[in-house]
């Protein structure tokens, strides 16, 4: 049995709603999973005020700005209303006399670095990159793309604010750096290894008009060889720009991953700051328009991290079914969770949490993968299932 980190005793609190002593209670929120699901009235003041202290280090606003009369930036879900000399809830949009933007269809605000293929991408288990999948159309070669590389595009500024985020220096705005869409396209076209472009960060919903149109340009410029196009985001991007992202994506061999964080609203707002209504909702658009298009390489997944006592095995089956009412075959993978940002003070996923979250994921879909494998000890999936059958 592999060693797998666990809290002292001397971290164990009392949540502030119930009183009751739990493990899995973050410093950051102080208050439990039952009282933010059951509880949700009450768990509003230690939710916002969490999210204020975790946003006021950066200079964000604690919510999603709502002044009458304000610009309103149509990005994404959050819908933002923006008074004069108001930021939106991303950061880079403001109020100044108008709507103003560090970013637009011509310039994004990123890091992007090359990523020797197999990458820790979340979906090599099943793409064209760590499969072959769809090869020659979509792949290079008919196996794991050994030689090849991913550029990954790492985007300031996210429309969410997870207290658990695993990338949080996108909050640094100053840190990105400055770049023109058709020198990043040019950039990638000129380089022949390149073999997909992943969108992350943050998230990038709000740079899409960015990475849709340099996408589309260095589709243009790359010709007839492969090069995949894949956005990883949280979902909650404006409907028609997650609908241009999902044609370049299956008109490349690329994918869609939708981090469905949580299922129950209120916990979705206790983590993330926000609602993810709006990723349910564009999910299933995805899937129902365009999913059936291409099975060979599939163009739509979901991942789930795996947060200590928080993302339990309720979450993942109530996640699980809706994708299943979609589709059974679309990969869905659980992530195992590291200590990060506001929730640095919890453990890694215990093993028992992630296994409970497999045998609810599985019982409704057909293609389930747990990734990060690594922080609990375990070599891959063989493993894991033989470790989880031993318990």
């Amino acid at each position: 049995m592999p060693r797998i980190p666990s809290r002292s005793k001397a971290d164990i609190q009392a949540c502030g709603i119930c009183g009751e002593p739990k493990e899995l209670i973050s410093r950051a929120l102080g208050i439990c999973t039952g009282c933010i699901r059951e509880r949700p009235r009450e768990a509003l003041p230690y939710i916002r005020e969490a999210h204020r202290k975790a946003r006021a280090r950066h200079g964000l606003p604690a919510e999603p700005p709502r002044t009458d009369g304000g610009v309103e930036c149509g990005l994404c879900s959050n819908r933002c209303l923006i008074g004069e000399g108001e930021k939106g809830y991303c950061g880079l949009r403001w109020n100044e006399g108008g709507l103003r933007s560090r970013v637009g269809p011509s310039v994004g605000l990123l890091y992007a670095y090359l990523d020797p293929h197999v990458t820790n991408c979340s979906s090599a288990w099943f793409c064209p990159g760590g499969t072959g999948a769809g090869y020659p159309t979509y792949a290079n070669l008919p196996g794991p793309e050994i030689g090849f590389y991913n550029l990954a595009v790492f985007f300031y500024g996210c429309n969410f604010d997870c207290l658990f985020c695993q990338n949080a220096s996108h909050k640094d705005l100053d840190g990105g750096g400055v770049v023109e869409a058709e020198a990043f396209a040019k950039q990638i076209a000129d380089n022949p290894r390149v073999s997909c472009v992943c969108f992350f960060g943050g998230s990038p919903e709000p740079q899409l008009p960015f990475s849709v149109g340099a996408s589309r340009r260095a589709l243009q410029l790359a010709k007839e060889r492969p090069l995949r196009v894949c956005f990883e985001w949280n979902g909650c991007g404006d409907p028609s720009l997650v609908r241009e992202a999902a044609e370049l994506a299956l008109e490349s061999g690329g994918n869609l991953k939708f981090d469905l964080k949580c299922f129950t609203p209120s916990l979705s707002l206790a983590l993330s700051g926000v609602e993810n209504k709006q990723a349910y909702r564009n999910f299933a658009r995805i899937a129902e328009e365009y999913y059936p298009e291409r099975p060979e390489a599939p163009l739509l997944t979901a991942t789930t991290l795996l947060v200590p006592g928080h993302v339990d095995g309720n979450e993942v089956s109530d996640i699980s079914s809706f994708i299943s009412a979609l589709d059974r075959t679309i990969p869905y993978s659980l992530l195992i969770f590291h200590p990060r940002h506001m929730m640095s003070d919890m453990p890694v996923t215990p093993l028992r949490q992630a296994v409970e979250c497999y045998r609810a994921a599985r019982r409704h879909l057909e293609r389930v993968h747990v990734g990060n494998l690594h922080l609990l000890g375990i070599r891959d999936m063989r493993h894991f299932i033989s470790v989880a059958d031993g318990l």
